[in-house]
């Protein structure tokens, strides 16, 4: 079994691959506070009772992927890996890890390893050109090239981001829940920020993903637009532009990297 993890600012993500096949998966809160000790606790309780893995801390996992945007988290991580797996072959992706992606930017150490961990999979699953719009704790924009190589992006606030700053900024306005409204026309306060959360978004992505998709290539209909990330849902039904949607995009990204990266025995 592979276990990937794939942590974010908001949510870690994990998910456990027999094969190319992803068998479970657990999305757990971010918290750069926490020691490599505790996320050892952590990773046990989740995986101490699942059916394909042992009642021990590592038995049954045979590879671990790790992709990190928050930098403490990715040290203890590696701490996790040295004391609690040292017999499980471990790729962590930074800068010297093969991704199988070009990147063709300004400052190449400076694009985030899960954009170009999702471009590994979009080119793997889609091909290219390509846009990944991925709802984070930003919204990012991801293009690339018909040849596979990563050529840049947009960074948007994410949808929680901006639910944040209307309710601490607004005297009168509060933190909603993220949901679809009724109409677009909202008959009330939470109504009306619930649709210029949801339809605002929406017209983000499909202006900014237009836009992208002119200057990625001669023909925009060529261009493969996948989304993915937790908040993907409530964007999907009012976009007109994203093709496909694929929740474990990093995952499978991750997957790709590891196969890439260890030898297979």
């Amino acid at each position: 079994m592979l276990l990937t993890i794939d942590v974010g600012n908001t949510h870690t993500v994990l998910g456990l691959f027999d094969g190319e096949d992803i068998v479970e998966h657990w999305r757990i809160s971010t918290d750069p506070r926490r020691t490599a000790d505790e996320l050892a606790v952590l990773l046990q309780g989740l995986m101490g009772r699942h059916p394909l893995l042992g009642d021990e801390l590592g038995d049954g996992i045979d590879g671990i992927a790790i992709c990190a945007t928050v930098p403490s988290v990715l040290h203890e991580l590696r701490e996790v890996t040295r004391r609690y797996y040292g017999d499980v072959p471990a790729v962590l992706v930074e800068p010297g890890v093969r991704t199988g992606v070009p990147i063709l930017t300004d400052h190449p150490k400076e694009v985030g390893a899960d954009r170009i961990i999702n471009s590994a999979a979009a080119v793997d699953l889609y091909g290219g050109p390509a846009i990944v719009v991925d709802f984070g704790t930003a919204t990012t924009f991801d293009a690339i090239s018909a040849r596979g190589e990563y050529i840049g992006g947009v960074i948007a606030p994410g949808i929680e981001i901006s639910v944040e700053a209307l309710g601490v900024r607004g005297a009168q306005l509060r933190k909603i829940e993220v949901a679809r409204p009724r109409s677009v026309i909202g008959k009330n306060t939470v109504e009306a920020m619930q649709a210029g959360i949801v339809y605002g978004f929406a017209g983000q992505v499909d202006g900014v993903v237009r836009r992208m998709a002119r200057e990625l290539a001669k023909d925009p209909d060529e261009v493969t637009v996948i989304a993915t990330g937790g908040l993907a849902p409530m964007v999907l039904g009012e976009s007109s532009v994203i093709d496909e949607h694929e929740p474990w995009l990093t995952l499978i990204g991750l997957r790709l990297v590891y196969e890439r990266n260890v030898p297979r025995a």
